[in-house]
């Protein structure tokens, strides 16, 4: 194996276990299709399962213990057993290639019996076919602790854009917004920048009592959504009329818009016009619709929407792991038709 398969391998397993996880098991009369149901009454009445799994761990071995936990605990909260499953999909961050599925794969092979059809794909695609009712076409975006944008064509070919993390400069992202505005703080309680009432307003939230005990609080514990927990102290800066920290929105708005821009004109998404017609999804805290004024997700649009006037925003009434559901149902009706 290369030192860049070790690098990959490493991501993937990073991603694949540890503590956070979602997980939905339904039968298949539940979901909302926008085809209809040929398939035979014994399959309709078989249970589809899914979920989406974004986990943080060390080992190979904890995210295979992790997965299999979290398929036994969906399975027990629907009455279900392994035997009655007809499909899987599982949507994991970090899977990017065809060997991180394949290891997956493998390890879902070991759980359901072979007549199940299993399907393994990065979570944004999840997310993504949480807006689209599981089909696998347009951009998908999404901004909470971390950002990423990817993208599809009706001919599988996909395009990304971001997401390496926010060392690597994902600053769109919650953490890249709120680290600007500690880096605010600091920069002027040195003089290297203006005032800000980023100062008081996040000194007051953290139940601080000067910069210096800040950069204590920064580097105590340095899990990345602890500090983009920050994020609406800024968003709240801004629409009191803080400059520096409607600075900081501004130019996350400018990151997260040049994102989906570099994978749409990749992908050829908006037609050699320009004006050709595709879905945006928009996913995560950041770009959630609850600002009084500074709507980051509305801002965003309306950057995006100048370049390609053919972008449909969507914004899911549901989670990622209903996506993952559609998908699942997607790809069974595909290889039914085949057979």
């Amino acid at each position: 194996m290369t030192p860049e398969n070790e690098e990959e391998k490493d991501q993937e397993v990073l991603d694949a276990a540890g503590m956070k996880s979602s997980n939905l098991s339904l039968s298949l009369q539940g979901l909302l299709l926008d085809a209809p149901i040929t398939m035979s009454e014994d399959l309709i009445s078989r249970i589809l399962f899914l979920l989406v799994v974004t986990l943080i761990t060390s080992t190979e071995i904890a995210a295979r213990e992790t997965i299999e936990q979290v398929m036994a605990d969906a399975l027990s909260k629907c009455g279900s057993k392994r035997s009655f499953v007809q499909a899987v999909c599982l949507a994991v961050s970090g899977v990017n290639h065809p060997t991180d599925q394949q290891r997956i794969l493998g390890w879902l092979r070991d759980i359901f019996p072979s007549h199940v059809r299993l399907y393994v794909r990065n979570d944004a695609v999840a997310a993504l076919a949480s807006g689209t009712m599981g089909k696998v076409h347009g951009c998908v975006l999404i901004a909470g602790t971390g950002s990423i944008a990817y993208g599809f064509t009706e001919d599988g070919k996909e395009a990304r854009a971001a997401g390496a993390g926010p060392v690597l400069g994902d600053w769109g992202s919650g953490y890249g917004i709120a680290a600007h505005g500690l880096t605010a703080v600091v920069r002027a309680h040195d003089g290297r920048g203006p005032s800000t009432m980023l100062t008081s307003s996040i000194l007051q939230t953290l139940g601080l009592s000067s910069t210096e005990a800040l950069i204590g609080w920064t580097y105590a514990d340095f899990p990345w959504a602890r500090i983009a927990a920050l994020v609406p102290v800024v968003v709240t800066c801004a629409e009191a009329g803080d400059e520096v920290a409607n600075k900081i929105l501004l130019d996350s708005v400018q990151e997260l818009a040049s994102s989906v821009k570099a994978v749409v004109e990749r992908l050829g998404l908006c037609g050699e016009d320009g004006k050709s017609a595709f879905p945006l999804v928009m996913v995560g805290g950041v770009l959630e619709a609850n600002r009084r004024r500074w709507d980051i997700g509305k801002e965003v649009m309306n950057c995006i929407s100048i370049c390609f006037s053919g972008v449909i925003p969507i914004r899911p009434k549901v989670e990622p792991a209903v996506g993952a559901g559609w998908l699942a149902w997607n790809f069974l009706m595909k290889e039914c038709d085949k057979g």
